[in-house]
């Protein structure tokens, strides 16, 4: 049934009224986005084990539903993609990118680009020009082989090229780094910083590229005068907003602050809302693309707090639903039938030769010249040459404005989608990072080595952090373990921050800017950061202990490959995780889930860990005082220490002796008596509470207890309220079938862990220790020796 565009109706009266719903709009744009999302949610699973990001998934998805795959049933066309439709799409999709394109505006802090310095700032200069001199050379070439392109002007032709094979995608190179757990190396970081540069340097020379295409739009308009007019019209609006609406929008950053009511927040963020389309209207109004006014409008906006509320309004609807249609609509256009014959294919090798050889050969140039290694200039070259939704943007704007013809254009979009997809792979072949070494391995070189000065006088821990809100208990316990002897405690603080699809992940790590492997000690402006750095300094003071600030940026699924990897390079002796629930509240206590995420990182750290590790189950432990540094050494705690039997319980018993040193500190073991077999451990464990006993004789309680059903008892402890911490090992209980007759809900903290940190009654915190599992073993075969 053919449809005339002119007489388009939104919506049908359904099929009972004999009418097709997918001959109406708003029906048919429903079916199209579900297509779309659906499309590229499925390649991208299936790209994952390739750690390929998304943009790809999305890219391939789009010229899949195009004329190049599925796009070639004509009946299918016609059905989910009829012509008339095609306005409605792209302006769904292009309102997605107006506002994808204010919070990549958000994304780069001028400031820290600023501050990034002269090695990154050479690194992009070289990784920009290069690529587009390569570039402007072959349009030479191109202008005269591609068929119909001999009609475009050579300057804009060379422009637009050159854009498009010097352009780096920030987003998506932050993505890839992630993946590669090389966000936070040095590498990382200035091929992060280069890309900020190559990413502002982009936008300048699009906008010109647009002005410049805009006088060739329309034979009737030829004005040379024209271009100057946009040019200095941009030039203009640039100016206006950075000199009198970035103040003003500074000021309306401040207004939306916690102090002030919620409704006018919501106004606040309401107004900046409509200035995106406000801007991107009158950059549209001017001549150059609407979006260019949205990005310069993102850039605007202060980089705090107030710019997350923005990001978490808007980043889910619009990268989840709308920006897919974008990449759904560019694969529309995108024919690769088009290029036909050996010629067409040869062009678009050539194509990808030159794209690839500019950019590496630019980037690994320049680094080289910057004193960078080798290796790590070529991986900064492989990574500086990653492309994506920017990428496609410039060629979108280019077939729209008649400088790419179907062909061209279809060259083009192949070359954005190999070059980034080969990033990936070539990066790890080339920058893979040091194998990790098996804890068995370690201790035989630990042996071998000689020990360095003062090492056995230096007690290391790996403490993990979610947020402010493990800070105080944390301080609490760690004072409650240093020891008052000559042996120093040195204490890494690690935050532990999940890296999402969200563009504020992004905004995240340039808070976090660091230098290191794998992570930092330099935190960027950024409220939590500083309240937590500033918190344990102030402590470090005090207690007169070593800390050093470390920061994890990754996915959950590979974030205790980083805190692994840190508890090795820095042989600590134990690794503290926070529990994924934290309990607030004296009175009325209320409990903060952070999810399962959370709990599956603190699940593989305990079965992968190379050192000894502390779950600390935090209900509020030690909080006697708003200044919690100083309620840390003041404030007199009462610790209970649980020992059953076994290597954890063995392990939580020398953490006692380190608790009993300190007089604030009131230590009392409670041992649970029971009837056990096995004589090997009830040894070990015979002669670790004897010797307890004797070494703290005078400075803690002992108490035995016969008991049954040692959860019940234990949970009868922590319901007395008598202790503000119970220490218990994770361990096993011995009769097998009781375990089976009680549900655990947290296997990783063991039975009796699982019932303290149940959700029921007023329980004290928790710490549940794990032996290292590794050395289980030898210490039995070397007490057996002995």
């Amino acid at each position: 049934m053919a449809i005339n565009g002119t007489s388009v109706r939104t919506s049908s009266d359904g099929v009972w009224q004999g009418e097709n719903p997918l001959n109406y709009a708003f029906p048919l744009l429903i079916l199209q986005t579900t297509i779309v999302l659906f499309t590229s949610r499925f390649l991208a699973v299936l790209l994952k084990p390739l750690r390929q990001p998304k943009v790809v998934a999305e890219i391939v998805g789009g010229i899949l539903l195009g004329p190049s795959a599925l796009g070639r049933n004509k009946d299918f066309l016609h059905l989910v993609f009829p012509t008339w439709s095609t306005p409605i799409l792209e302006s769904a999709a292009s309102i997605g990118l107006l506002f994808f394109l204010f919070l990549v505006g958000l994304e780069l802090d001028l400031t820290a680009i600023r501050q990034s310095g002269r090695k990154a700032f050479s690194i992009a200069i070289a990784g920009m020009s290069v690529p587009f001199i390569f570039g402007a050379a072959l349009s030479l070439l191109l202008h005269k082989a591609v068929n119909g392109e001999e009609r475009v002007s050579i300057g804009q032709y060379i422009l637009f090229l050159g854009v498009a094979l010097s352009i780096t995608a920030f987003p998506v190179l932050a993505r890839i780094l992630a993946e590669l757990k090389l966000l936070t190396t040095q590498v990382g970081q200035t091929a992060m910083a280069a890309a900020a540069f190559n990413d502002l340097a982009a936008w300048i020379l699009l906008a010109l590229a647009v002005a410049l295409a805009s006088n060739g739009s329309s034979e009737a308009h030829k004005n040379p005068l024209i271009s100057v007019w946009v040019l200095i019209s941009g030039v203009a609006f640039v100016a206006f907003m950075l000199i009198l609406v970035r103040p003003l929008m500074n000021w309306l950053a401040r207004q939306c602050s916690p102090e002030h009511d919620f409704a006018i927040d919501e106004a606040y963020i309401c107004l900046t809302l409509s200035g995106v389309m406000l801007s991107g209207f009158i950059t549209d109004l001017i001549g150059i693309h609407a979006i260019f006014g949205a990005f310069i409008f993102g850039l605007t906006i202060p980089k705090g707090e107030f710019a997350a509320k923005l990001i978490k309004r808007i980043e889910d609807f619009v990268a989840g639903l709308l920006l897919p249609l974008y990449f759904a609509s560019s694969g529309l256009k995108t024919d690769v039938t088009k290029i036909r014959g050996v010629e067409a294919w040869g062009l678009l090798a050539l194509v990808i030769t030159t794209a690839c050889a500019g950019k590496i050969l630019g980037t690994f140039v320049a680094a080289m010249l910057c004193m960078v290694p080798a290796r790590e200039s070529l991986a900064l070259g492989l990574l500086m040459n990653t492309k994506g939704l920017v990428e496609l943007i410039v060629l979108n704007i280019g077939r729209e404005k008649k400088v790419l013809n179907d062909e061209m254009f279809a060259i083009l979009v192949l070359m954005a989608l190999f070059t980034t997809f080969m990033t990936t792979p070539a990066v790890m072949a080339i920058y893979k990072p040091l194998p990790r070494m098996t804890s068995q391995t370690q201790r035989r070189l630990e042996r071998a080595m000689p020990p360095a000065e003062n090492a056995e006088d230096e007690l290391r821990i790996l403490a993990c952090i979610h947020g402010p809100g493990n800070v105080p208990s944390l301080i609490n316990l760690i004072e409650s373990i240093r020891t008052t002897k000559k042996s120093q405690l040195k204490l890494y603080v690690m935050h532990l921050v999940e890296l999402t699809d969200r563009s504020s992940s992004i905004v995240m790590v340039q808070q976090a800017q660091m230098n290191g492997f794998p992570f930092v000690n330099r935190f960027r402006r950024g409220k939590s950061y500083d309240q937590i750095a500033a918190t344990f300094e102030a402590y470090g003071q005090l207690g007169r202990i070593c800390i050093r600030h470390l920061t994890a940026i990754s996915t959950l699924s590979t974030m205790h490959e980083d805190i692994c990897h840190v508890a090795e390079d820095r042989r600590v002796a134990m690794i503290i995780l926070p529990f994924h629930k934290l309990w607030r509240g004296v009175e009325e206590e209320t409990m903060e889930n952070f999810g399962k995420g959370w709990r599956g990182v603190n699940q593989r750290v305990l079965k992968t860990a190379p050192c000894s590790v502390a779950v600390l189950v935090d209900r509020g432990y030690g909080r006697g005082s708003e200044q919690v540094a100083e309620s840390a050494t003041v404030v007199p705690k009462r610790v209970g220490i649980l020992f059953i039997g076994g290597p954890d319980d063995r392990e939580a018993l020398e953490l006692g002796g380190m608790m009993a040193e300190h007089q604030p500190v009131q230590v009392t073991l409670v041992r649970f008596l029971q009837n056990d077999d096995n004589k090997t451990d009830k040894e070990l464990d015979e002669y670790a509470v004897a010797e307890f006993i004797r070494r703290w004789e005078g400075s803690i309680k002992y108490e035995e207890k016969a008991v049954t059903d040692i959860a019940e008892a234990a949970l009868a402890i922590g319901q007395s309220r008598e202790y503000e911490l119970l220490v218990v090992g994770k361990g096993q209980l011995p009769s097998s079938t009781e375990l089976a007759d009680n549900y655990i809900e947290h296997a990783e903290l063991g039975h009796v862990g699982d019932v303290l940190a149940s959700d029921g009654g007023m329980l004290p915190s928790t710490l549940v220790i794990q032996q290292q599992n590794a050395v289980v073993a030898e210490d039995v075969t070397d007490v057996k020796m002995i």
